[in-house]
């Protein structure tokens, strides 16, 4: 069955083996799952006896970058940065089949600094790259292995074999949940270990800061830089903030044909200027400015949005049939900025209840909500009907 995290954590720290699936409607496989550190003969020959055989090993992209020989391994691979770079076995073993000869040679591994000369390749255990920033950067299962091997207290490393039924074929999350249950054995989703590390991790950093004087009044301009993935923010700043204020604040996500170019399909860019115009009325508040053009899916494919719209589709349509969600915006890098500026309770300039969620749910207090109402024209009048009705924007 699906734990919650706190309580995965605590089966791993006493040896339990986990199952890590990608989430509970997918159709890919799982995992088994053991930090490097309590790697024993008994839980590897489970793992092996009951998946692939494969004995998998994540290590950090950081610690890799300093292993010269599986450096070497990951050259021409960087159309599958995932693939497995090396598989070894410690030469001190006899063969490296067995699960305790597998168990020494990741025991090996977690021994600092690796040195090539106690490895012999090829092998029986396969070394993966977890790259930095773990699932927040990527959501796979080397990555997830080594997140939760951290979170519970051990080395990055984590151990992880896919998970297979008796007739030798992947289980799929639906399977999964029911073997899990009979074996006894706890179940995570990758996606727990995201919402996790993004309420708990600090991932933007201030970079620069300067005045700005607009048309609406002078501002503090203050730059955020996403360190999972180096995006660029900006925050205008209207007044000396407090953490006990209750503050004017609009989160406004990039819209460059709104915002620049004054495009008549959206009201984006009239929203900006009203809340600028608010927010210098006020005297005090916070626009965040963030990078998330087309609701998350980037202009180009808002562009092709823009297309299917003009053969008929309404715009939550046009993101579907692009494969992408309605709305991918993340609200978590907004609380974070907002965190950065001493802002815990706000007054919400928004028609859009996906955003009173998303910054509840990161630790924001919203203690009122400030519409935002613009007028229609002739090219919008469908995307605000659609936003009404299918979004639950709030008019």
């Amino acid at each position: 069955m699906l734990y919650k995290l706190e309580n995965i954590i605590e089966e791993v720290k006493n040896s339990k083996i986990v199952v890590i699936i990608d989430d509970d409607q997918a159709e890919n496989g799982g995992v088994f799952f053991t930090p490097g550190e309590l790697a024993t003969k008994e839980n590897i020959n489970y793992m092996m006896k009951h998946g692939t055989g494969f004995t998998c090993v994540s290590l950090p992209e950081e610690q890799i970058e300093q292993i010269t020989f599986l450096q070497l391994n990951q050259a021409g691979r960087k159309d599958n940065p995932n693939a497995y770079l090396i598989s070894l076995d410690d030469i001190e073993s006899r063969n490296g089949v067995s699960a305790e000869d597998r168990c020494q040679t990741i025991h090996k591994l977690l021994k600092k600094p690796i040195d090539h000369s106690n490895f012999k390749t090829p092998g029986h255990v396969f070394v993966m790259k977890s790259v930095s920033g773990g699932v927040l950067k990527k959501a796979g299962f080397a990555e997830a292995a080594s997140d939760l091997a951290a979170l519970a207290g051990f080395a990055p490393c984590g151990v992880i074999t896919e998970v297979l039924s008796d007739a030798g074929e992947v289980l799929k999350a639906e399977q999964l949940l029911k073997y899990a249950e009979i074996e006894g054995l706890p179940v995570v989703t990758i996606e727990a270990l995201i919402a996790h590390r993004r309420e708990t991790d600090c991932y933007v950093v201030r970079e620069a800061e300067a005045n700005l004087p607009t048309e609406y009044g002078q501002f503090r301009m203050v730059g955020f830089v996403n360190k999972l993935n180096g995006e660029h923010h900006v925050a205008l700043v209207k007044g000396t903030i407090t953490e006990e204020d209750e503050v004017l604040v609009r989160v406004h996500s990039e819209c460059l044909t709104g915002d620049a170019f004054h495009s008549l399909k959206c009201d984006c860019g009239e929203q900006l200027a009203a809340a600028l115009q608010n927010i210098e009325k006020e005297g005090k508040g916070v626009l965040l400015y963030l990078r998330q053009e087309g609701r998350g899916i980037g202009l180009i494919n808002k562009i092709k949005a823009y297309k299917l719209q003009e053969e008929g589709m309404d715009t939550e349509e046009a993101n579907i049939a692009l494969g992408f969600p309605a709305d991918m915006r993340d609200y978590g890098i907004g609380a974070q900025i907002l965190n950065e500026l001493s802002v815990r309770k706000i007054r919400l300039m928004t028609n859009n209840p996906k955003k009173l969620v998303g910054l509840k749910g990161h630790g924001i207090e919203i203690v009122e909500r400030v519409p935002l109402i613009m007028d229609t024209n002739v090219f919008n009048q469908r995307y605000f009907e659609t936003k009404k009705e299918k979004m639950g924007h709030l008019y």
